[in-house]
């Protein structure tokens, strides 16, 4: 099992590595994941996820914050935050411009003890840090003004030298309640490092717990082994999860490592596990589903994802909500996009064969099927020869055509699939199939011949629809995208007023009508977005799937 570390820093605070240093460095150390807990700040985060694309290292969206509970100074981490909400913004906007204000007095009153600093000079000398006392320590020392870093705090900038002014704090109560409206997962960091009685401890986690506290630091780089099972025995009196980090700072935390601490830190991955887990139990999204198609939807002409669309759906099912890929590809076709695509997440599903198949993916088991009889598989094959059109179908997974033909070629082209080239196609199939497809290359009216053909020999048993004016699909005539919503919801005791739904074309029109809020992209076709509720200002290939993602997370 490999390590990972929930509480690390970087220049963005005090810490001596840049975002990106620090995550190249987990890398190298082959971490599963780190949090870059900057803090009261979230700066480098985004420079943190850029770093980390293209590796196997997961970036934790997090914040330490510094608060003050009866007197001290105690830390409350965040972990998994949405840093991009609009309210936790202006909440830090307005505590940096407190911090910049308190940095300004400090300069000031330096400078009247006979100190050559000023406010911009430390600005300029510590670009795009967040300024802290460690800062000014080393710039003190840098200057002459001092021999060392503990001298600096003793003379000028300690909690009871001249210089100090006492920074803006919200009360820990305050951080908690401000990490949760942020999505995100509140901790009490290090609280051995605060050298609290027993009895106030206790009385601080209650508080804590009473506005939402979900974990607690048990593993930490100082903790001796009594420490940690003090603290991992207060985590199951109050029902707290168990987080742990190394508080990595670099060179500014001699000797202390990132992933092992003092050298015997070790926090394993099922921690962040746990931490996933409950995200997932008690996330806001946990009542919500989205229902997407593929091609034109939520993928590009390319057959390509975006990396915000990525993202955005990566917080969705991170925080409890359920995806489900909605397509008339086969499941095996669709499966091997989601893991090019890295949307194997949990909370996923897959609508296959247009409805046909309903596949539980974290649990790798369909959930409803509606394949079709031998005897209607003969007819649809038999009607389609005599119309002059291409009809194949499929076994798990494999193509199963009577011809090697240049419908066949075509459809392969974005389907990666093997195909078996039979005359007995009935014959081949391994068990009945969940659809047929109809391929014709020209648009000359054949499939529409066949379609009314096959109404005369089908008797109601199956239904077919277009999903593209190339593509005719056939299948059982109670499956379909809408019904398929319809009992996915019901599957997971999920009210289906709370579902969205987009498509772009003709066989995706049951489920936006099925589902709360039916969503057709601005470049689907005009049936389709007759049937909608709601029409995307972009397109598929401008992020208009984000669109998608905002009714479903704002919607009640």
């Amino acid at each position: 099992m490999r390590a990972v570390d929930l509480h690390t820093h970087s220049t963005k605070s005090d810490g001596s590595f840049t975002p990106t240093e620090l995550v190249e460095y987990a890398v190298k150390k082959g971490l599963a994941a780190i949090a870059l807990s900057d803090h009261d700040t979230t700066e480098g985060i985004d420079e943190a996820f850029a770093a980390a694309k293209g590796t196997n290292l997961e970036i934790i969206p997090a914040i330490e914050f510094s608060t003050e509970y009866e007197g001290r100074d105690i830390h409350i981490l965040g972990l998994y935050i949405n840093h991009h909400s609009e309210h936790f913004e202006e909440y830090l906007q307005d505590f940096r411009d407190a911090r910049d204000a308190r940095n300004q007095k400090m300069c000031e009153k330096l400078a009247e003890h006979g100190i050559d600093i000023s406010y911009e000079q430390l600005c300029r000398k510590y670009e795009g840090s967040v300024l802290t006392r460690a800062h000014y320590a080393a710039y003190l020392l840098e200057i002459g003004a001092v021999k060392s870093r503990n001298e600096a705090f003793e003379r000028y900038i300690g909690d009871h030298a001249p210089c100090f002014v006492p920074r803006h704090k919200v009360t820990p109560m305050q951080a908690v309640e401000l990490i949760l409206r942020a999505g995100g997962v509140p901790i009490l960091a290090h609280p051995i490092l605060y050298h609290l009685s027993k009895a106030k401890l206790e009385q601080l986690i209650t508080d804590l717990k009473a506005v939402g506290l979900v974990g607690i630091e048990a593993i930490y780089s100082t903790y001796n082994s009594s420490e940690e099972r003090q603290i991992r025995h207060l985590a199951d009196k109050y029902n707290l999860l168990i987080s742990g980090g190394s508080d990595f700072h670099g060179v500014n935390k001699q000797k202390l490592d990132l992933g092992t601490g003092y050298g015997h830190l070790f926090v394993p991955e099922d921690v962040l596990d746990n931490i996933k887990k409950y995200r997932r139990e008690h996330g806001k999204y946990k009542d919500r589903i989205i229902f997407s198609d593929m091609d034109g939807t939520l993928l590009d002409d390319e057959k390509n994802l975006s990396p915000e669309i990525h993202d955005a759906i990566l917080n969705f099912t991170s925080q409890g909500g359920n995806f489900v890929l909605s397509s008339g590809r086969p499941l095996a076709s669709i499966l091997e996009t989601r893991d090019r695509l890295g949307l194997a997440l949990p909370g996923t599903y897959i609508i296959s064969y247009n409805g046909a198949l309903v596949y539980d993916c974290e649990n790798e088991k369909p959930v409803l099927e509606r394949r079709i009889p031998f005897e209607y598989v003969k007819k649809v094959l038999e009607t389609a020869k005599e119309c002059g059109v291409h009809a194949h179908t499929y076994n798990k997974n494999t193509i199963i055509s009577p011809a090697d033909n240049e419908e066949l070629a075509y459809y392969r082209i974005h389907i990666h699939m093997p195909a078996i080239i039979t005359d007995d196609v009935v014959a081949a199939l391994e068990e009945e199939p969940f659809k047929l497809l109809l391929v014709h290359l020209k648009e000359d009216g054949k499939l529409e011949d066949f379609r009314k053909a096959l109404v005369q020999v089908a008797k109601g048993k199956l239904h077919t629809f277009y999903s593209s004016p190339l593509y005719l699909e056939c299948c059982m005539a109670d499956a379909s995208k809408g019904n398929a919503v319809r009992f996915l919801c019901d599957y997971l005791g999920i009210d289906i007023a709370n579902s969205v739904a987009a498509g772009d074309a003709a066989n995706d029109i049951s489920m936006l009508e099925a589902a709360g809020i039916g969503v057709c992209m601005v470049n689907g076709t005009e049936d389709t977005k007759k049937a909608a509720d709601y029409i995307t200002k972009a397109d598929n290939n401008h992020n208009g799937f984000l669109e998608v993602l905002r009714l479903a997370t704002t919607t009640n």
